[in-house]
């Protein structure tokens, strides 16, 4: 067998999706009002704990290793901000509002000439869905006229769920299933605003929460901040910031170095310092690469990817197979130049934050990773 196809061949067969705890949690058992909670975490981790899902949930409370604690604080804090999510439960990172939208008044989406506009959730337009049943484009347009939330219950009924758009490709693919199909109405696509006011600490996107029955209780209560309790392994309530509580801190598993280096230096300073540059083997890691990424000041930022020239493939290099792509049109095909440069991965810091093909001399931000692979 051919030497390149064998080893093709071997990298398919390597190719498992397998994610590692994303954060790691540590228990302070002092008592600090949860303002003093998020500095102490600031200063000695990265914040005031963040949860995303049960998986970390119970991360966090494997970490409590004091029975005798009652109530404990995390990140989560009332704020007055408003932020804007899919109808499938996905965060909203990439968003492409025509100029001055949104204005604040309206709660629902929809697209125009490729551009999103808010409106408001009662009034009535023609939709798309997400369909699985659609193996050409996954999308299906309904000619009815529907208020949002009726329009999101067809789809979800019918098909998947009202459609969303998670970058410009996206946004472009969608565009261009409107025009195939002379669509000359204004369509509801799946974003919408969430009034809730509740934000955490590192301010990341996770939307994932465990009220306990008739919580938050807020009402005609000065109650900001969260807790879990009693005895730490209840689910959250919401109790007043001034009190004073053990709580626990997180420690993220990437960190942003907004040094310029190349990619080879940057891989250098993160096995020295850390672990290694950062791989990416799933839509999770990915969303959190996403998340670190908005504090770099070069317009990508490295990644632990690196293209062989002698098989013409791209691998991590933490030794993993790259088999979850995030890659942006036209780059990843393996089809590189291998004259002038070697080139290396990098994801971009803006836009839909695809991942890029990049001479490795560039000089450039890097995330590096404590996982151990």
């Amino acid at each position: 067998m051919d030497q390149t196809l064998y080893f093709i061949l071997l990298l398919i067969a390597l190719c498992s999706v397998s994610e590692c705890v994303q954060r790691q949690y540590h228990f302070i058992n002092v008592r600090k009002t949860w303002t003093e909670a998020q500095r102490h975490c600031r200063e000695n981790y990265t914040d005031l704990a963040t949860v995303d899902n049960m998986t970390d949930m119970n991360e966090l409370k494997k970490s409590v290793n004091d029975g005798g604690v009652q109530y404990i604080w995390i990140g989560l804090q009332r704020t007055s901000v408003d932020k804007w999510q899919w109808s499938s439960g996905e965060p909203a990172l990439y968003l492409n509002w025509k100029p001055e939208q949104p204005d604040g008044r309206d709660e629902c989406a929809f697209m125009k000439n490729g551009k999103w506009e808010d409106w408001q959730c009662s009034n009535s337009l023609t939709f798309i869905c997400n369909s699985s049943n659609n193996m050409n484009t996954g999308l299906v347009f309904v000619d009815q006229m529907k208020n949002w939330r009726d329009a999101q219950s067809f789809c979800r009924q019918n098909h998947t769920d009202l459609v969303s758009v998670r970058n410009q490709n996206e946004n472009q693919q969608i565009q261009k299933f409107i025009n195939d199909n002379h669509i000359s109405n204004d369509v509801w696509i799946g974003l919408f605003r969430v009034r809730d006011p509740w934000q955490w600490s590192d301010q990341s996107n996770s939307s994932f929460r465990d009220w306990k029955t008739n919580e938050p209780d807020i009402v005609g209560k000065l109650k900001n901040c969260t807790v879990i309790g009693p005895k730490a392994l209840d689910q959250w309530h919401a109790d007043s910031c001034s009190n004073q509580l053990p709580f626990v801190c997180h420690e993220d598993k990437l960190i942003l170095i907004t040094e310029n280096l190349t990619w080879t230096e940057a891989l250098r300073h993160c096995r020295q310092n850390y672990t290694d540059l950062v791989s990416v083997h799933s839509d999770e890691r990915q969303r959190r690469v996403m998340n670190v990424v908005k504090g770099a000041s070069t317009e990508a930022v490295w990644l632990g990817l690196r293209h062989s020239c002698t098989v013409g493939l791209w691998f991590w290099v933490s030794g993993e197979t790259v088999c979850y792509q995030n890659w942006a049109p036209g780059n990843g095909t393996g089809d590189e130049d291998c004259v002038s440069a070697v080139r290396s991965g990098a994801v971009q810091s803006g836009g839909d934050q695809r991942w890029i093909s990049r001479p490795e001399h560039d000089k450039l931000n890097f995330i590096c990773s404590r996982y151990e692979e």
